[in-house]
């Protein structure tokens, strides 16, 4: 009912738009302002206060640059060095006895909760510094802080907040299991069926075809895969049956949300062995490239955007790389086209947020400092901010409350790396003039997290519009090419959300205040061992050039997995997933008793 309402409401922000006279002005949204005492203490002029953010979630290392550096350094007088989490460094910063000013988990699981046990995060209660310095977060996040309480589990004390909060409850987040394809190649094939997987193998040997060759003079493939995501199992091997079948990650398997059901990796018949299967079936047809085992992701990225690839099942790995301006004018597009049979996952908002935590470490010798920025990050600008740039110079609000891209803001939106020397920035927050540096994604905040959700309605608007800039009027009003018309006739929908609502097959994860258990030192063993045993061979199944070969190596992963005690992971993951289980049920009988 929720997102019905939404859609509604998104029709009727366009009908306003459309007929408000010019001189219907909405109130002015005022700029963001730090609420609290903050600078009467922290120096606005002189050298910059450097902080260090330990991020397990960041891809980048070093000093923040760019328009995020520089808003920063205007709004705080503050300098970021992002530490991001790779091998060794969670134990060496233990270790240490500092883990760093801010501090961003990938998760509220075994690390964080370690370190709340030694006390190496602020808690947020001492001395007020939370109510004080972060008014916003304690206003408006008030489940999700309750939430910290609890995952904490550490005599109430609060130590921060999870990722994607929302501030209403009840609905969904946008659709990331997008299921794109090469728009323009379907169009040509007369938008051949597709009822599963086995029908999708034959349109992208149709597409392959017709474009053996993407712009720079390589070939094209149907998939390209990257490894820097594996975890428990390849990362878009369980990702597939996850956008599939709605069955979400669980430890070492996939977890049913609609029934409770478990199915592990290696099980016979199961779906993350079926997923191997297709890939395989792919990579024997010519249609997987062979890179995928060992490229980084901003490698398949670039083969995305010349058109290397005609399909992808995440958003941000397929259309949100490839739509750039110039292909949608050339008439090309990456966009959804579910198979019929598909019920793929999406995941529920909730105002508890989830298990990615901001906090701040017990021993920064600026609480105040950190509190405060994470309190802008966490307002409704702030977050705008982290997706789209400073307001003013990349977005803004429009005479009706609607949210719209300015011109350099809708090229950094289509194209990430736009180059952004030399332009100059207005702060709105002090009217100091800076000369930008860098490209658009240079200057985003690379601690890689999110405060507010995406999909949430930004209350700071007029018209019931998401933060998500495809939910905005002035967006669905924008230039429409001839490629999108083309999907919008086909589909009836003017939107990928309004798409998948029409088909309504899918499945909701709710997003439930879930912590993963601790693993004994045995286990944890034992779990690495596991897991390099299913990447690893997992992979070369992938690879295998014939039944055979793909049968020996998924043979070799049950039987190495066995010798490592597999079992006994099994177990754990079954015991998570009826802790889950569990929980939704509690949450779905909210408001019932």
């Amino acid at each position: 009912m929720k997102k019905l309402t939404r859609l509604l409401s998104l029709s009727l922000a366009l009908m306003l738009v459309l007929s408000l006279a010019p001189a219907a002005l909405a109130e002015e949204v005022p700029y963001y302002k730090v609420t609290s005492d903050l600078y009467d203490f922290m120096p606005q002029e002189g050298d910059p206060v450097r902080l260090e953010v330990y991020s397990q979630l960041a891809n980048y290392n070093g000093l923040q640059t760019g328009w995020g550096a520089t808003l920063l350094k205007d709004l705080f007088n503050v300098e970021l060095v992002i530490i991001p989490d790779s091998d060794g460094t969670y134990e060496t910063r233990m270790e240490g006895g500092n883990l760093g000013d801010i501090v961003v988990w990938g998760s509220n699981g075994e690390d964080y909760k370690q370190a709340v046990q030694k006390n190496m995060l602020l808690d947020w209660d001492a001395d007020n510094l939370g109510p004080d310095y972060a008014p916003y977060i304690f206003e408006n996040y008030k489940d999700a802080l309750a939430s910290n309480r609890d995952v904490s589990d550490n005599d109430g004390k609060l130590y921060g907040f999870g990722m994607d909060v929302s501030l209403e409850r009840g609905s969904h987040k946008s659709f990331m299991y997008s299921w794109d394809l090469r728009w323009d190649l379907y169009s040509q094939l007369g938008y051949p069926e597709i009822k599963n997987l086995d029908d999708l193998i034959e349109v992208f040997k149709q597409m392959k075809e017709i474009c053996p060759k993407d712009e720079n003079g390589n070939e094209t493939y149907a998939a390209s895969l990257w490894p820097d995501w594996d975890g428990s199992m390849v990362m878009y091997v369980k990702s597939l049956a996850t956008a599939y079948y709605g069955y979400d990650e669980l430890g070492l398997g996939l977890y049913d949300p609609l029934t409770g059901d478990y199915y592990d990796a290696l099980m016979e018949g199961g779906p993350y062995i079926e997923m191997l299967q297709f890939f395989n079936k792919l990579y024997r047809a010519g249609l997987l490239d062979p890179n995928s085992m060992t490229q980084t992701y901003d490698e398949m990225s670039q083969k995305v955007k010349s058109g290397g690839v005609f399909w992808g099942i995440f958003n941000y790995a397929s259309s949100m790389v490839y739509n750039t301006q110039n292909h949608l004018e050339e008439g090309k597009m990456m966009y959804a086209r579910v198979p019929d049979e598909a019920t793929p996952i999406v995941y529920g908002m909730n105002t508890v947020g989830g298990n990615r935590i901001w906090s701040v470490g017990a021993h920064t010798a600026y609480p105040e400092l950190c509190l405060a920025i994470l309190d802008y990050l966490a307002t409704p600008e702030g977050s705008m901010t982290m997706w789209y740039g400073p307001r003013g110079l990349m977005w803004d609000y429009n005479e009706e409350g609607g949210m719209y891209f300015t011109e350099l803001g809708a090229k950094c939106n289509a194209d990430t790396k736009t180059d952004l020397n030399g332009v100059e920035w207005v702060s709105p927050y002090t009217g100091k003039t800076y000369t930008l540096s860098g490209n658009f994604n240079d200057g985003c905040i690379q601690a890689n997290n999110t405060t507010l959700a995406r999909d949430m309605i930004n209350p700071d608007g007029k018209l019931g519009e998401a933060f998500n800039k495809d939910t905005w009027a002035s967006v669905q009003m924008g230039t429409v090419y001839d490629i999108q018309q083309d999907w919008r006739d086909w589909s009836g929908q003017m939107m990928v959300d309004q798409y998948f609502e029409n088909l309504g097959k899918y499945v909701v994860m709710p997003d439930i205040p879930y912590s993963e258990s601790v693993r004994s030192d045995e286990l944890k063993v034992k779990w690495e061992q596991v897991t390099k045993a299913i990447t690893n061979n997992s992979w070369m199944a992938i690879f295998a050039k014939a039944d055979a070969e793909f049968n020996y190596h998924i043979s070799n992963m049950r039987k190495q997995c066995q010798q490592y005690g597999y079992d006994e992971c099994i177990e754990w993951s079954k015991g998570e997933a009826l802790q889950k289980w569990q929980l939704s049920q509690e949450q779905a009988n909210i408001g019932n008793e």
